[in-house]
């Protein structure tokens, strides 16, 4: 994901980081619309991963402007909480 570092950078400094926020919560409502519409049949897969590739980039941008080694850390607290989660149901 942050092979794109200097892509998002550019656009940061094109837009600024408001404007990369606003743009990552519309992604993400587009994201969340495709697969309401895919899981009622209304669209086929190509429609949600094309949304889905737009929230990769966002989520990208939004790792570089927070910082990648807060995210690799809150990361791996919530896959430590999941494993805990996991083993209580026996999965």
């Amino acid at each position: 994901m942050m092979r794109y570092r200097e892509l998002y950078a550019r656009t940061i400094r094109k837009w600024g980081e408001k404007a990369q926020y606003d743009q990552a919560i519309e992604e993400c409502a587009e994201l969340i619309a495709s697969l309401q519409h895919f899981a009622r049949g209304k669209v086929d897969k190509d429609v949600v991963v094309n949304e889905l590739a737009d929230v990769y980039l966002m989520v990208g941008e939004l790792t570089y402007m927070f910082g990648e080694d807060k995210l690799s850390e809150s990361v791996e607290k919530k896959i430590a909480k999941l494993n805990v989660l996991l083993e209580e149901d026996g999965a």
